[in-house]
């Protein structure tokens, strides 16, 4: 296992309110810390989040409400603080692009790049989408829409400067076959190989006249133009955990990142753009880029403009932080679309969650209350029945199946971890259908019942780690209710939905 352990999910844009999507990647993450905490020492795990807060979009929102652009940051990023309080995000750093910290490094990699000469400048003419923030040339245009969002472009021809995206291509090529980890999953990495094989890159804008936005870094050798905020932002996985030397030599413990964690829709940016950044400034590149999917409402993609955008924060406190955090790694496979629902969200509630983990739980510490007075029995060693020996080896191997799913270089399989979890838990169940323990009971029959009672409740205490990732609360809650050799059965962890009688 690695030594230490970097991960980061995109900084966020601050021109409006956290949506699904923010949450599902910083739940993701928060998770494989979580989990790898515990196996390699806190103090070698780094969770980066943060926001992005320059740029059009940015200068544009905040002019609508009346506000400087600061100011208007500075209103919006509570709202992503709060909420990764609310889901009990634990992470190590929050950066924001407008910090000293992150600028200072913004402008010394411009200064590094531009006497280096990957850094040109020259006249830009062609299409320019302001909520996408990007350039397009008229052969990627039809109907002057933005091919990624289809809303309109702007008409745009000004003097800027350029990065020699064109220089790197062949050496980005090579990277990625020599690094098949490099991109994931195996469909991302196919896009992008595939697409830098057939097109040639053009070199990249970097720069915006001040005359037309000044809510930007000022480049350092053209104090008439602010920086392309995506050039700035990518930078803040180096910015927040290491430094320039004043020849140029970028220093970190942390660096190179173990893992970005992005969505899909960012995937040109941090599989191309930014390798090649790090290829000219000669600091190795991340060691893998994760592009999940979307959450879909009926099949279509959730967006503002459609009105169909979900907000994590009424989701979580209709059902529950715990409940949210378990549907979105569970529900669907990581790296696929999966379409959100809240009838979705019942269904795994009262399935995965009431029946099968909570029902098993209520028995177990029931039974322990009613036959031995909340006492963790002593083990009798009288259980030799094959169901039993399938238990004890399930409890066994459960640590190495999420190892594979979560531990393992650049294993980022959430759902198959939670699968196998789940697997233990319903074999436990169908081994006390399938045992009647209240007919040992009956005939008297107590040692075998107490070892009957001791394999469920280890097995209670494997599952109960294992969730701690996943569901940090309900493990803490799971832990209190098994303590030393005592038992203490509470109200049952997830009482079932009456969907009829409810007001969800």
């Amino acid at each position: 296992m690695a030594k230490k352990f970097y991960l980061t999910t995109p900084l966020y844009y601050v021109n409006a309110s956290p949506h699904i999507g923010h949450s599902y990647t910083t739940i993701a993450a928060d998770c494989l810390a979580r989990y790898m905490r515990p196996r390699i020492g806190k103090e070698n795990v780094w969770l980066l989040t943060g926001t992005d807060e320059h740029g059009q979009k940015i200068q544009r929102a905040a002019e609508k409400e009346g506000l400087g652009a600061q100011e208007f940051a500075d209103k919006t990023v509570v709202r992503f603080k709060s909420l990764w309080q609310e889901l009990d995000i634990s992470y190590d750093d929050f950066i924001r692009t407008t910090e000293p910290r992150h600028t200072n490094t913004v402008e010394k990699v411009l200064d590094i790049l531009h006497e280096k000469g990957d850094i040109y400048e020259a006249k830009y003419q062609g299409w320019y989408c302001v909520p996408c923030e990007t350039f397009w040339t008229d052969s990627q245009v039809s109907e002057k829409k933005c091919p990624d969002c289809l809303r309109p472009l702007e008409k745009i021809s000004e003097a800027n400067y350029f990065f020699k995206l064109s220089k790197y291509q062949d050496r980005l090529i090579r990277h990625i076959k020599a690094n098949p980890d490099f991109i994931k999953p195996v469909i991302r990495y196919n896009e992008v190989l595939s697409f830098l094989e057939l097109n040639k890159l053009t070199d990249l804008c970097i720069s915006r006249p001040k005359e037309r936005l000044e809510w930007g870094i000022e480049l350092p050798f053209s104090p008439g133009h602010v920086t392309y905020v995506w050039f700035d932002a990518l930078i803040n996985y180096i910015s927040a955990v290491g430094e320039f030397d004043n020849q140029g030599n970028y220093h970190s413990k942390w660096w190179p990142a173990d893992l970005h964690l992005i969505g899909k829709d960012i995937l040109r940016q941090h599989a191309i753009y930014w390798p090649i950044m790090l290829f000219a400034l000669d600091i190795e590149p991340p060691k893998t880029i994760f592009a999940h999917g979307w959450w879909l409402i009926n099949e279509s993609k959730m967006s503002k403009s459609t009105g169909n955008v979900v907000s994590p924060l009424e989701i979580s406190k209709k059902f529950g932080v715990e409940t949210y955090r378990y549907f979105l790694l569970r529900d669907v496979a990581f790296g696929q679309d999966g379409n959100f629902s809240e009838e979705a969200i019942i269904k795994r509630f009262n399935s995965d969650l009431a029946n099968d983990l909570g029902n098993l739980i209520y028995r177990t510490l029931t039974m322990a209350e009613k036959y031995f007075q909340g006492n963790i029995p002593a083990a009798k060693q009288t259980l030799e029945t094959p169901q039993a020996k399938n238990i004890e080896e399930k409890i066994k191997s459960l640590d190495a199946r999420v190892f594979d799913a979560l531990g393992a270089e650049s294993a980022v399989n959430f759902s198959q971890a939670l699968e196998a979890i789940w697997e233990l838990i319903n074999i436990a169940n169908k081994f006390i259908e399938d045992t009647k323990p209240w007919n040992l009971a009956k005939e008297k029959k107590t040692e075998e019942l107490g070892d009957f009672i001791l394999l469920l409740i280890n097995t209670i205490k494997e599952v109960s780690g294992q969730l701690l990732p996943f569901m940090p609360k309900t493990a803490e809650a799971i832990k209190a209710q098994i303590r030393g050799d005592k038992v203490k059965k509470g109200k049952p962890l997830f009482p079932r939905i009456d969907i009829q009688n409810s007001n969800l």
